[in-house]
Formats: C-alpha cells, sequence, structure tokens
C-alpha cells in the first residue's frame, strides 16, 4: 500500500492537470460560442428564420455528436488503448489508416443520402411546419440542411483527430477546436448573410466553412505525433470490426440526450413560433457548465480507465469516485445558478436587437427546467466512461432506451400545460434516470464501490450552497430593471454578482471544512 500512494497521487495531478487544461479551452470555446449566440439572436432574435436555421443545424449536429463524440469516440479509445499497451507504432497508425478509411467511408455514404434527402428528413423533424401547411420554413430548412450536412463528415473526421489526440494526453487542441465554429459563425451572420437573398442561409454557410477549418486545424498535431496516415477502406481488419462491435451497440445508449432533443424539436415544431428557438438559446447556456465541467472531467477519464488492467479494481473505482465528487462540487452550485438566475441570464445575454421581452421570458422558463437537470446529465457524462472503458456496450444501451421512452412519456404529459418548458423539464428528469441506473449498474457489478466520506461532503455541500442561494436572491435586481439597462451594464452586473456568489460560495466550503487540494488528493 505504501509503494501504491505516490502513485496513485501523482495520477490524481494528472487527471487535475488534463482536465484543469480541458476546462480552460472549453470556457473559451464556450465564452466564444456565447458570443456567437448573441450575434445570433441579435441579427435573427427567436423568429421563424431562427427556428429554420436551428433546425437545420440541430440534425447534423446530431449525427456529430453521434458519430464523432457519442458511440464512435467511446467505442474507438479503449480498442486504441489496447494497441498502445502492445507497444507497437506500426500496429497503431495501420489501425488508425484503417478506421479513419472506413469511418469516412461511411460518412461519405451518410453525407450524399442527407443531402439528397433533405426536404424528407425535414419534413419527418419538423412534422409540425408540414402539419401546419408552412411551405417556405420547410423549403428554406431543406435549403439549409442540404449545406450543413456535409458538416458531419469533416467534423466525425475532427472528432476522429481528437479522440487520438486525447489517448495520447494531448487534450488542448482537440479542446481548443470548437472555437473555430465560433468564430466561423459570428463572421458568417456579420458579413456572409447579408450577401444572401435569404440572409440566414449564410449562417448554414459558416456551419461547413466551419468544418473545413477544424479538421484542417487538428492534422498538424497529429503529424507532430507521427499519426497522420493516409486513410485506408478495411472493415476486415480486426481493430475496425472491434470497434464497429462495440459501436453499433453504443449508438444508441450514448445518444440518449441528442435522441430526446431531436424529439424535442419534433414537437416543437407543433407549438407556436419561437418555440425551437427559445429552447436553443436555454439549451446554450446549459451547456456551458456541462462542458466545462461534466465533459472536460469525462473527457480524461476515459483514456485513464481504458488504460488500467483487470487487476486494478480499486483505482478503477477511486477514479469514478473522483470524478463524480469533482462534478457534485461545480454541478450543483452551476446548476442553482441556472434556476435562480435565469431570467436575468437570458436578458443579460440575448435582449438586443430582434429579441424582443417575451422571447426572454420564454427563454428563460426553459432555461430553468433545464438547469434542474444538469446534474443530472453531468452524472451520465462521467459514469458512462464506467462501462466503455471495459468495453460494456449492451448496458448503457438497456439503461438509454428506459431513458428515451420515459422522456417521450414525460414529454407528452409535461408539453400540454407547459409547453415547450415541458420539453425541458421532461428531458432533465429522464437525464436523472439515466444516471440512476448507470450509477446502479457500476455499483451491482462491483465497478464502482462507493467511497468514504460521501455524507459529510453532501452536508457540507448544502451548506455551501446554501449561502450562495441565498446571495443570488438577494443580489439580483428585479426583472424590470434587467430589461431597461443597457447591454455592458448588464453584463458587468452578471458579472459581479456570479463573481461575489462564486467567491461566497468557495469561502462556505472552507468555513465546512473542505481544503480542494487535500480533497481531490
Amino acid at each position: 500500500m505504501k509503494e501504491s500512494q505516490p502513485q496513485t497521487e501523482t495520477n490524481d495531478k494528472g487527471l487535475l492537470k488534463s482536465s484543469g487544461v480541458v476546462s480552460l479551452m472549453t470556457l473559451f470555446s464556450r465564452v466564444l460560442g456565447l458570443v456567437r449566440d448573441m450575434v445570433i439572436a441579435n441579427f435573427f432574435g427567436a423568429g421563424s428564420s431562427a427556428d429554420t436555421f436551428f433546425l437545420a443545424f440541430r440534425i447534423p449536429n446530431f449525427f456529430r455528436r453521434l458519430f464523432g463524440e457519442g458511440a464512435f469516440s467511446q467505442a474507438f479509445v479503449p480498442v486504441l488503448s489496447e494497441y498502445r499497451n502492445r507497444d507497437n507504432p506500426a500496429e497503431i497508425r495501420d489501425l488508425i489508416s484503417s478506421v479513419s478509411g472506413s469511418l469516412g467511408f461511411c460518412l461519405v455514404a451518410i453525407s450524399v443520402v442527407g443531402v439528397l434527402a433533405a426536404p424528407v428528413i425535414i419534413a419527418v423533424f419538423a412534422a409540425g411546419y408540414v402539419y401546419g401547411g408552412e411551405i417556405e420554413k420547410l423549403a428554406l430548412a431543406s435549403e439549409m440542411l442540404r449545406i450543413t450536412f456535409p458538416y458531419v463528415l469533416l467534423i466525425c473526421m475532427t472528432a476522429l483527430a481528437g479522440a487520438i489526440l486525447n489517448s495520447y494526453g494531448k487534450f488542448a487542441a482537440p479542446a481548443f477546436t470548437p472555437v473555430l465554429l465560433n468564430v466561423s459563425l459570428i463572421l458568417a451572420a456579420i458579413y456572409l448573410s447579408p450577401l444572401m437573398d435569404s440572409p440566414v442561409v449564410g449562417l448554414a454557410w459558416g456551419v461547413l466553412i466551419a468544418g473545413v477549418v477544424q479538421l484542417t486545424f487538428q492534422l498538424p498535431f497529429l503529424a507532430r505525433q507521427r499519426l497522420l496516415v493516409p486513410p485506408r477502406i478495411d472493415f476486415q481488419h480486426a481493430g475496425v470490426k472491434k470497434v464497429m462491435t462495440l459501436m453499433l451497440p453504443a449508438l444508441f445508449g450514448v445518444s440518449v440526450g441528442q435522441i430526446n432533443l431531436l424529439l424535442d424539436t419534433v414537437l416543437a415544431s407543433f407549438l407556436e413560433t419561437g418555440s425551437l428557438s427559445w429552447l436553443y438559446y436555454s439549451d446554450r447556456l446549459l451547456e456551458l457548465p456541462l462542458a466545462l465541467f461534466g465533459i472536460a472531467i469525462a473527457t480524461v477519464v476515459l483514456p485513464s480507465l481504458s488504460m488500467l488492467k483487470a487487476d486494478q479494481s480499486e483505482e478503477f473505482s477511486r477514479t469514478i469516485d473522483w470524478a463524480l465528487r469533482m462534478v457534485c462540487l461545480f454541478g450543483i452550485p452551476a446548476s442553482l445558478a441556472l434556476v435562480v438566475l435565469s431570467e436575468s441570464l437570458i436578458t443579460t445575454l440575448f435582449y438586443q436587437g430582434e429579441m424582443t421581452q417575451r422571447d426572454v421570458e420564454m427563454s428563460a422558463l426553459s432555461l430553468s427546467a433545464y438547469g434542474i437537470g444538469l446534474l443530472g446529465h453531468m452524472f451520465v457524462k462521467v459514469l458512462a466512461p464506467g462501462y466503455y472503458a471495459r468495453q460494456d456496450m449492451s448496458t448503457p444501451v438497456r439503461y438509454g432506451i428506459i431513458a428515451l421512452a420515459a422522456n417521450m412519456v414525460l414529454n407528452l404529459l409535461l408539453v400540454w400545460n407547459f409547453k415547450h418548458a415541458g420539453l425541458a423539464l421532461a428531458t432533465s428528469l429522464s437525464a436523472f434516470l439515466n444516471a440512476g441506473l448507470l450509477f446502479y449498474g457500476l455499483r451491482k457489478k462491483a465497478a464502482y464501490i462507493l467511497q468514504a466520506g460521501w455524507l459529510k461532503l453532501i452536508l457540507q455541500l448544502l451548506a455551501a450552497n446554501g449561502l450562495m442561494v441565498t446571495f443570488l436572491l438577494y443580489a439580483s435586481p428585479p426583472q424590470e430593471v434587467w430589461f431597461e439597462m443597457g447591454f455592458w451594464v448588464r453584463l458587468g452586473i452578471m458579472l459581479a454578482v456570479c463573481g461575489v456568489g462564486g467567491i461566497i460560495y468557495g469561502l462556505g466550503l472552507l468555513m465546512v471544512g473542505i481544503r480542494f487540494k487535500e480533497w481531490v488528493r
């Protein structure tokens, strides 16, 4: 036991440093993403054009998360880790060549089908437009989907490059890459949109340009690792077969959240104009803490878990426990802040240009509903790698099906009375269900054993968060005052409120005895 302590402490420091790098880059990307959405809100508000773009962008984004950041990455990283353990560079390059060629072939086929069948796809995912006879919106959405769909090929190959770099401990470049999408959309909204007959189409071209730039950006980093190899289509390669075997069942399991969003899109298309945009703007604010903490922690945990051997079950369990504690430390205050400050946050960032007060109020309702489920989404992000690292894809699929079915039922129950906010609330509740099932499964398999100190930690976090919420409730100005302020005044006050709230939370942690450095160790 004494000999293993230094190694354990070093591993903790490595995980913390890696997640810190990812968080820093992700923070920059997400802040710029908010700037991007502010620009879109300013030019297009939450009207028909914005709804149509978000629809045309959400569909390829779903495939991106499905094939790129979702099932493929979760299946590929453990297989790559196996090849790395053999310490044979030639085999590793051969695996990468075969996987990239085979994946690329499939993505080209999907992209061609997506472009050709764009009107049919739009008709399925925007059934409300068809039912309402909104021919112009259907035609515009189909035109933009034809432009954005090839983004699936480009960004999934970018995700492959990022997965390789992450496996080699190079987290900064993949985490920075989304910045390029934000820059591309901002420039497209300002400079390209005015040149188009339908200005919103400029945003679609911005998405496609971003895909080219993001993939090109990753290549030099692969070359530096001597892993930039020509793609080769080889579905008979043992590594490709294993990736496909692991990936196929996981295509559904790891993408439950994205499928839920698409179901929300279908139902929102039946609601009043603006519903898709309200859900989008609120979801963007949810994505900030989710990516900053949940995805960042999960990104560094998966390779670490995948590299652990069968006789290191104690270290495997302790790594998952570390991730769950980190999620609670950052996720609970973030969730509470989203709920308490929902209307103020939406006003601060998006109330300008074409965005109306009613758009703010409606977006705030869905943000509160999404904020309730932030912790559930973050738990899913860090619990799922516990299965993928063990190459167990079927169990998350089972749990995902249950969560998806529950979400569909909740959607139908809640949408009648709560409209778009009901869709957001259903997504939050199903996230907690999914997380609970994943937690139960790891405990049942004895892959995760609850470490000592959780009850004390929960009580400490409740006390610290209570102080923070009390401050937020009394420090934030009334909503009518927010509407009267200029943008920079709103932004300054919001940064001050959030900054002081964070300081109060940190002081609360110290008061209840949490010492961050010692706690992480």
